[in-house]
């Protein structure tokens, strides 16, 4: 298991997307929000068939993994694809400290979280706006985190949906001691209730990257999280 993202989450931290990043000067970019206190960056993993874009894949997270890991931070790639079980172990490989895969992805999810873990990585699963939270009831004690996804997932710069602190709330209440991390929508208006709700891990990623000031931005969200 990565003692290194155990023990950054074992504290609220905002997650800094790299979706919304500019892939031109992305080493850069990951840097200036690492300089502005962000430790864990994630990775968003899609295969245009469990959603319809195709982004980016283990090159990319290899890419930036040895810049992260020396900041002392690290990499949470959330696999939104068909099938996860097949790709956990180049991700390994290409340095995730974490890695979260959909339930609805799968029929295998005790299986696959119990991989993730025997690869040295933290474990974890997500499920979808309209996925019930008893989802993953029966993984308690085998994942990591559970992500909840605040929007549908596939593309950045959605609008938070309203009645996700409630699913959080009850989410939590079904994940012991697993960290609850929210992905999609994610800002200084939307962290706070999130928060309040039991989230400690805050994705955020146009409302960073697409700020005139990212540094400014990622400070805000994070006094609206609670975070460090």
């Amino acid at each position: 298991m990565s003692e290194r993202m155990a023990e950054l989450t074992a504290e609220r931290r905002v997650a800094p997307s790299i979706l919304s990043a500019d892939f031109s000067r992305l080493g850069s970019q990951v840097g200036e929000v690492m300089e502005a206190g962000a430790r864990v960056i994630h990775v968003d993993v899609m295969d245009g068939h469990f959603v319809p874009p195709i982004t980016i894949g283990p090159l990319v997270a290899a890419s930036i993994a040895d810049q992260v890991h020396a900041a002392g931070g690290a990499i949470d790639v959330h696999l939104m694809i068909e099938a996860p079980e097949r790709q956990i172990e180049v991700f390994a490989k290409a340095g995730a400290d974490s890695i979260t895969f959909h339930a609805e992805a799968t029929p295998h999810a005790s299986r696959t979280l119990s991989a993730i873990r025997e690869l040295g990585c933290l474990a974890g699963v997500a499920i979808n706006p309209g996925t019930p939270v008893e989802a993953v009831a029966e993984l308690r004690g085998l994942a990591d985190i559970v992500l909840c996804m605040t929007v549908n997932p596939g593309w950045g710069g959605q609008a938070f949906i309203a009645g996700s602190p409630d699913k959080v709330s009850r989410l939590a209440a079904l994940a012991g001691d697993a960290r609850i991390e929210v992905d999609g929508g994610i800002d200084a208006a939307t962290a706070g209730s999130a928060a309040a709700a039991g989230a400690s891990l805050f994705v955020a990623g146009s409302a960073l990257f697409g700020a005139a000031d990212p540094v400014a931005a990622y400070a805000e969200i994070a006094a609206a999280a609670g975070a460090v």
